[in-house]
């Protein structure tokens, strides 16, 4: 198979790549037309005139999304890598019989590129999931199910490949938080007894998945084997059905994929009516491979409907709402569970457990090696805040190693006073977390990884009596800024699972000076954090916030807004003597002047559901300007806090507000 470069665009596409890819006639000439409506890759229909010998009139092109979060996520997931090495390494020892053939497979992991080549399965038609499948289509892909299996089952190799059997992406917290957005957007449509059910199973994912790595019969699990992907040849097909879109193929149990076809595809009355025979018709495929008997197929199938029911779930909060997708999701969902009420699945699920939150490494503390992706970013984040000297403070550094740029934001800030801010978007990368410039010295030290940490500062900063004048590009009066902070953690470093961060309160001493003045600091309220990933600044909103109580008790919430998706909640509670509690609501209700700067903002949280209102008392906002013209106001302020039950607290909050139409 010849491997050319990987084509990101079809604009890359050259009769010179597609005839070295195709591997056949020399191409002349070609058009391309995109098929499909997939959101983590594209597929487009190339259709050939040849120079020279002969070869196929059409194929398809699959590469990744031209969006960037959407290719970081393809990424991330390891969805392209997975469909690339499944056609690379395994669909040859299977064979064609239910795949398409594969001219062409290459994939760059630096730039989160890939590229097939594969054969046109035309004329076909796609399975309809919301009108469920035939009994002759249910036939069809059953057996062609247990082919493919078939040729792989329980082998050794397989079992051992690390891109197979990575770890699931969807864990019992994240399982956890999206469960509530999919009940609220669906309750009218959904059975109270369908709702109990898949609470159930929330409460006990992990320890589930653990158990099913102990299951017997492992082979490919194609991971979202349903009527949408799967092909029925027409007159003229090469084959009569065509199985495609292997991204989430991964290494398990045998029978999950028939437990997921049986309740997404299938009407339950037909369901109902042919199990048996269905189940039959999977067993006589295996040749002898697998289950010794129909009733172990039977038992698996019991196993494994949980499957279905969380791949209704995830995808149904977490890709854009339509018509047309709510009904397939609820025809779906109901199917799954019905499935699992008839053969009694939830009394094989294990006692439902409380999840560990995570907890970062120590060298986590550090820089890491960077992604290949143009947005890849990593930042650490330092603020106090100090009602009775009335000053807050906080200091960020963001590397963009791939842009060849960093950030440095240090802002001082309070009531009756000019908020002044040291900013530099324009440096080289650092070496060690120092910066040396002609107008500015900075050092971020971890004395102690996740314990302690000291940052200084020298330089020139501005003056503004009006803060939104930053968010209006104006610019201030110069300033000499020194900073000498010592930050000791005093509470629970807490990791993240969405995405790589983490979050750790402190408690600050040390001194700024601005000109002649020096402000000492006294063991006050603080909170660091460090992130690196993807981290588009213009393509979602958030309020994040950190709050600090005086008998020691910690909150920490992100409400993040991404469009098209539901609110996406994180934080924790720490309350003194208490294990760490993770947040299922951290939701913010905000108002802002004309100019830009938070009024005031009322915090719900869950679970207690907490009322937190907080009052500014300093602002230090930036104005963000993306290279290709894109504007958000990044507010930033810090400010005193009062809980329902009157308690007062102090903390950070801050809003990343997208100015684009």
């Amino acid at each position: 198979m010849s491997t050319p470069t990987v084509i990101a665009v079809t604009d890359d596409l050259t009769t010179g790549w597609l005839t070295g890819a195709i591997g056949a006639g020399t191409v002349a000439s070609f058009q391309t037309a995109a098929i499909g409506t997939g959101q983590m890759s594209e597929s487009h229909r190339v259709t050939l005139r040849y120079g020279d010998g002969t070869g196929p009139d059409t194929v398809v092109l699959k590469i990744a999304a031209s969006d960037e979060t959407s290719r970081s996520t393809g990424v991330s997931l390891g969805l392209y890598e997975r469909e690339v090495r499944f056609y690379s390494d395994i669909a040859p020892t299977i064979g064609d019989g239910a795949l398409a053939r594969c001219h062409h497979a290459s994939h760059e992991p630096e730039s989160g590129t890939f590229a097939l080549v594969l054969e046109d399965a035309g004329p076909a038609e796609v399975g309809n999931d919301i009108a469920g499948a035939t009994l002759d289509q249910a036939v069809l892909a059953i057996r062609a199910l247990a082919r493919i299996q078939s040729a792989v089952v329980g082998s050794d190799h397989l079992a051992a490949t690390d891109w197979l059997n990575r770890e699931p992406p969807i864990n019992q917290v994240l399982l956890a938080s999206l469960f509530p957005a999919f009940v609220e957007r669906y309750r009218d449509r959904l059975d109270p007894r369908h709702i109990e059910l898949a609470q159930r199973m929330v409460d006990s994912w992990d320890r589930y998945l653990a158990e099913e790595l102990e299951q017997p019969h492992q082979s490919l699990v194609h991971g979202d084997f349903r009527l949408d992907n799967l092909l029925f040849g027409q007159p003229g097909a090469a084959r009569p059905v065509t199985v495609v879109d292997w991204q989430t193929v991964t290494w398990g149990p045998a029978t999950n994929d028939l437990a997921y076809f049986l309740g997404a595809s299938l009407p339950t009355e037909l369901r109902r009516a042919h199990f048996d025979e269905l189940l039959r018709t999977y067993f006589d495929e295996l040749g002898g491979r697998g289950p010794a008997t129909v009733d172990e197929v039977r038992e698996g199938v019991r196993r494994h409907t949980f499957l279905g029911i969380l791949m209704t779930i995830v995808p149904s909060v977490l890709v854009e709402q339509t018509e047309r997708g709510d009904e397939m999701f609820m025809t779906m969902f109901a199917r799954h569970c019905e499935l699992a009420i008839d053969l009694a699945s939830a009394a094989i699920l294990p006692a439902p457990a409380t999840v560990e939150s995570l907890a970062p490494e120590p060298s986590d503390e550090f820089a890491h090696a960077p992604g290949s992706e143009d947005l890849w970013n990593e930042s650490w984040y330092f603020d106090l805040a100090d009602v009775d000297a009335g000053v807050g403070a906080y200091v960020r550094l963001g590397i963009t190693p791939n842009q060849r740029s960093s950030w440095y934001t240090a802002m001082i800030c309070g009531p009756g006073r000019p908020t002044v801010a040291v900013l530099d978007f324009d440096l080289p990368t650092p070496d060690d977390l120092t910066i040396t410039t002609g107008s500015l010295q900075a050092t971020h030290r971890f004395d102690e990884p996740l314990t302690t940490a000291t940052v200084t500062l020298r330089g020139r900063g501005e003056a503004f009596d009006d803060p939104s004048a930053i968010l209006r590009g104006e610019p201030g009066r110069v300033v000499d800024v020194r900073m000498d902070l010592h930050f000791a953690s005093a509470g629970t470093a807490y990791q993240y699972r969405l995405t790589p961060r983490y979050e750790i309160p402190c408690l600050v001493s040390g001194t700024i000076s601005i000109d002649d003045e020096t402000i000492t600091f006294d063991e006050v309220p603080g909170q660091r954090d460090h992130s690196w990933g993807v981290r588009d600044w213009w393509g979602m909103d958030w309020v994040w916030s950190a709050i600090h109580f005086p008998d020691g008790t910690h909150l920490h919430g992100l409400d993040l807004r991404i469009p098209d998706l539901p609110q996406i909640s994180v934080g924790y509670a720490q309350l003194p003597g208490l294990p760490l509690i993770e947040l299922s609501e951290h939701v913010a209700t905000s108002e802002f002047t004309s100019d830009g700067l938070p009024v005031s903002t009322q915090l719900t949280i869950e679970p207690g559901r907490a009322i937190l209102d907080f009052e500014p008392l300093g602002h230090g906002p930036l104005r963000l300007e993306s290279e290709d013209g894109r504007l958000a106001f990044f507010a930033r302020s810090w400010g005193r806090v009062i809980s329902a039950d009157g308690r007062e607290g102090v903390g950070w909050v801050e809003w990343n507000r997208n100015q684009s139409s």
